[in-house]
């Protein structure tokens, strides 16, 4: 099982850059070792793999654009393909350790178009409705689910027929959770994603243009919306203002480069669009809760230890 303790990015993307060990296998088990995050939660992204998951130790709050779900230790859950979701670490008495299935809704396809993706994986993949799924070990069905879940961990990669016995597993697992994900369809009506779609577009220009002056109404442009209409947007998807977002994105930007170079804290400011040092030094404390020079201090220390 791969150890993770920090997340990669698409270029230019908050899309998840996902390490499956060969792309003739897209699926790869992971830990997540969450208090080794540089901060305490994991910015807004998405990715089109599953993100099936179980907290070993620790607890967990996970944020999409319409819930809020607190994963305490033993209980599970799984983030729909494509759904833009963070999270953020809530307890701080023990480790935050999570462990996570995450795979291609083509690993439990077959072949594209095939009758198991028409009548299994597409109703699910593309429900706007099912943007995540908890479970929780006080409901008998859902327990089940759980165990199943974690047990499918405990399969060994060096086991001959590993590929065969994952999928297996996580076949019989997305079976119970089409039941109730179905369930939920019916009881919930059609709801439109396409401003999620938008704020994804409007993401990537932020990620593109960070180092640059960006002003709302051009934000609003690059898709087509109205400055009224892009707030709304943010609003109703990361509930946040889109100038919220902007000064958001920039200071993860500067966590980077402080954590992963040596450029001068001023020069770090003006290259992350956060300006003079005395406004980034303001505003960073507040993100970091430390100056940038002990944020530089702390991360690059602990890379050598």
């Amino acid at each position: 099982m791969r150890i993770t303790r920090n997340l990669e990015f698409m270029t230019g993307s908050k899309e998840e850059k996902l390490p499956y060990r060969t792309p003739d296998f897209p699926y790869t088990a992971s830990q997540a070792e969450l208090d080794y995050y540089r901060e305490r939660f994991v910015p807004w992204h998405w990715h089109r793999a599953i993100e099936l998951f179980y907290m070993e130790s620790g607890e967990i709050q996970y944020c999409t654009p319409h819930k809020t779900a607190v994963f305490p230790a033993g209980t599970a859950g799984m983030v729909d393909s494509n759904v833009l979701h963070m999270t953020k670490i809530r307890s701080h008495r023990e480790k935050n350790i999570q462990l996570l299935h995450i795979f291609d809704p083509k690993l439990l396809a077959g072949g594209q178009g095939s009758l198991i993706e028409q009548k299994y994986i597409t109703p699910l993949i593309t429900a706007p409705q099912i943007e995540i799924l908890a479970l929780y070990p006080e409901q008998p069905e859902q327990s089940a689910l759980i165990d199943s879940n974690r047990g499918a961990f405990l399969l060994s990669e060096r086991d001959f027929g590993y590929e065969i016995n994952i999928r297996e597993a996580l076949s019989k697992i997305w079976v119970q959770l089409c039941k109730i994900s179905f369930a939920l369809l019916q009881d919930n009506p059609q709801r439109e994603n396409r401003t999620a779609d938008k704020v994804k577009q409007m993401m990537v220009y932020v990620h593109e243009h960070y180092t640059e002056k960006i002003s709302i109404p051009e934000l609003a442009g690059c898709v087509f919306l109205s400055e009224r209409e892009c707030y709304r947007a943010f609003q109703n998807c990361l509930h946040m203002t889109p100038a919220e977002y902007i000064k958001s994105y920039r200071l993860q930007m500067a966590c980077q480069i402080l954590a992963d170079s040596q450029m001068p804290i001023t020069e770090a400011g003006y290259a992350c669009g956060l300006g003079n040092a005395s406004y980034f030094g303001k505003v960073f404390r507040e993100f970091a809760g430390c100056t940038p020079l002990q944020y530089r201090r702390r991360w690059q220390n602990c890379d050598k230890t």
